[in-house]
């Protein structure tokens, strides 16, 4: 049978840079106080597992680290996989039934998971149990398999994907919001000092204005940024080191990339300024509809560089300005 499970590299670097606990943690107070309180109250009644907590948001802001965190506040093992990776109901099985008790089974895009494995899911969510069916036709018979209780926590990016049988299943539900500058700032002094990098504070605001509010970004830009240093033989990483590292990066003053600046030129180039639908959008910058929803739109639409309208996207003023069109 396949390993189902993601390995988790403790050598990489962004393992080392993500906190390993709570007051490491920077950001979304008011999630991470509701999840302290569901985990303490567990340690307090002595349970082996708590509550199954469901994580929404966009990609690369804290979902898994959280996930992390909670297993190392209840001082248990961690167990992750993806939607993708459970393809039938046999696979959810044999991960469900390799769990010790109080395992934290962590599933990153759970919204992928296909209706069938998410039946298996309900009982033993519920009632810690697998219905398993052996035989078929008029032999076939259901097999009660108790599984030792166990915390599942999802994660996606697309709640409205999940179905409601499965999200009604978790007892706490949150969204995780972009983070403030002055949040990822704090990230980004954080993760210097992990890299032993010697930079300036104006150096790391730069580098926060460019982050797209996303903590995985910010470390993203800011390990790239320490590459150049090594390379160039800077010691001291300044505000105008920087800014001429970004701009060869080709990152502008926004955070805005290549990509981005792709889909604002479509818009406005090849369909002056739109509305345009997102099918249009994609066929023409030749990016992935998910990838223009999950990715670009919301950094624009945060920025205010393009609107949604119910014909279609819309290039603002803001955006024309930006491009110097």
């Amino acid at each position: 049978m396949k390993n189902l499970s993601i390995p988790q590299n403790k050598d990489s670097l962004d393992f080392n840079l993500r906190p390993n606990k709570w007051s490491d943690y920077i950001g979304q107070e008011h999630i991470k106080e509701n999840i302290k309180i569901i985990v303490g109250a567990a340690k307090k009644r002595n349970d082996s597992a708590c509550e199954h907590i469901l994580l929404s948001g966009n990609s690369g802001l804290g979902k898994t680290t959280l996930a992390h965190l909670i297993a190392n506040e209840m001082g248990k093992k961690i167990k992750v996989t993806s939607g993708t990776a459970i393809e039938r109901p046999g696979d959810i099985a044999a991960i469900l039934t390799n769990l010790s008790q109080g395992d934290i089974l962590f599933i990153d895009e759970i919204h992928r998971l296909n209706r069938s494995s998410e039946e298996y899911i309900y009982p033993a969510m519920e009632d810690f149990k697998l219905d398993i069916i052996v035989g078929k036709g008029p032999m076939a018979r259901t097999l009660e398999l108790k599984i030792p209780p166990f915390t599942l926590i999802g994660a996606t990016t697309k709640i409205a994907s999940l179905s409601s049988p499965l999200r009604n299943r978790f007892g706490g539900t949150f969204r995780l919001d972009f983070y403030k500058e002055a949040e990822i700032e704090k990230i980004i002094k954080r993760s210097a000092d992990i890299l032993e990098m010697d930079i300036s504070p104006e150096a790391i605001k730069s580098i926060a204005k460019r982050s797209r509010f996303t903590p995985r970004i910010a470390n993203r830009i800011l390990k790239r940024i320490r590459d150049f240093a090594e390379v160039k033989n800077i010691k001291k990483i300044d505000k105008g080191f920087t800014e001429e590292a970004l701009i060869f990066m080709g990152i502008d003053n926004l955070g805005l990339e290549s990509g981005d600046k792709k889909i604002l030129e479509t818009i406005i180039k090849k369909f002056n300024g739109g509305p345009v639908g997102l099918h249009a959008l994609s066929s023409s910058s030749g990016e992935e509809e998910e990838t223009i929803l999950d990715i670009y739109e919301p950094y624009l639409m945060q920025l205010g560089l393009i609107d949604r309208t119910p014909r279609g996207r819309i290039a603002t003023t803001k955006a024309y300005d930006q491009l110097r069109l």
